[in-house]
C-alpha cells in the first residue's frame, strides 16, 4: 500500500477532481471566502484559480507531498499569496483564531478523524470567522445509505481512505460548529457516490451551542434553517 498510496494514489486523485461536474460546486463555495483563508485537503490546487479579491492569503495544507508539488505550480499562477503546508488537518500548525475562512471540498470523507480535524478548524477560526464546504456522504435516502454501508469498507481501501457513509452535517455540528446555510442533493453518477452536502457554518461558543434542523433541498436552493435549542 505505501507505493500505491505515495505514488499512484496523488495521481488518481488529480484525475478524478478535474471532473467537470464539480467546477460549479467549486466556484459557489470559493466565492463565500475572505480573508486569511485556510483550505484543508489543498490537493492539487484546483481551487486555487476560482478564490477572489476578497482573499487576502491562502494557507493550502495537505498531507501528501506529490499533490502539493502539483499545487505549487497552480499557486504559481494565483493572484494572491499562497502558502503549502505538509500537515494533517487533525493537528493544524497555526495558532489559535488566526483564519478568517476555512474551506474543505470533498476531504471531510478521507480524513482519518474527521471530529479532531473539525476541532481544529475551530480553534484556528476566528470568533466571526466561517468554515464554506462541499462534501458527499451519507445518503437521505435508507435504500442508498445501505449501498453505502456495504461499499464503504472495500471503497475505503481503493480510494485512500476515503468513506462513502459520514454524516457531513452531524460531524460539522457535533464539533461546535452552527450550520447556517446547507444544501443537499445528488449531483451526476451513482447515488453511493455522489449525495453533496454544500454549505455554511460558524464556530459558536461551548456555553451556546445550539442543533439545526435543516429542510432537504437540491443544492443550489438554499434551504430555511430552524434553530432547535439544546436541553
Amino acid at each position: 500500500m505505501g507505493f500505491y498510496h505515495d505514488r499512484i494514489l496523488p495521481h488518481l486523485i488529480h484525475l478524478a477532481m478535474r471532473n467537470r461536474e464539480l467546477e460549479r460546486y467549486r466556484k459557489r463555495v470559493i466565492s463565500a471566502a475572505e480573508g486569511r483563508v485556510l483550505e484543508i485537503g489543498v490537493g492539487s490546487g484546483l481551487n486555487l484559480p476560482f478564490y477572489r479579491d476578497a482573499v487576502r492569503e491562502v494557507i493550502g495544507l495537505d498531507p501528501m507531498p506529490r499533490l502539493l508539488l502539483l499545487a505549487g505550480q497552480q499557486a504559481q499562477r494565483c493572484a494572491r499569496p499562497v502558502e503549502l503546508i505538509r500537515a494533517s488537518a487533525e493537528s493544524i500548525p497555526l495558532d489559535r483564531h488566526d483564519i478568517d475562512t476555512v474551506v474543505t471540498t470533498w476531504t471531510l470523507c478521507s480524513i482519518p478523524n474527521a471530529s479532531v480535524a473539525l476541532g481544529e478548524m475551530r480553534r484556528v477560526l476566528k470568533p466571526a470567522g466561517k468554515l464554506v464546504f462541499v462534501e458527499h456522504g451519507r445518503a437521505d435516502e435508507i435504500d442508498v445509505r445501505r449501498w453505502q454501508d456495504r461499499l464503504d469498507p472495500l471503497w475505503t481501501r481503493l480510494a485512500g481512505g476515503c468513506h462513502l457513509n459520514r454524516s457531513i452535517s452531524d460531524l460539522i455540528a457535533g464539533a461546535g460548529f452552527e450550520i447556517t446555510q446547507l444544501d443537499t442533493g445528488y449531483m451526476k453518477g451513482p447515488r453511493p457516490m455522489t449525495f453533496q452536502y454544500e454549505g455554511l457554518a460558524r464556530p459558536v461558543s461551548h456555553e451556546h451551542r445550539s442543533r439545526i434542523r435543516f429542510s432537504r433541498h437540491p443544492i443550489g436552493f438554499p434551504c430555511s434553517p430552524t434553530p432547535v435549542p439544546t436541553c
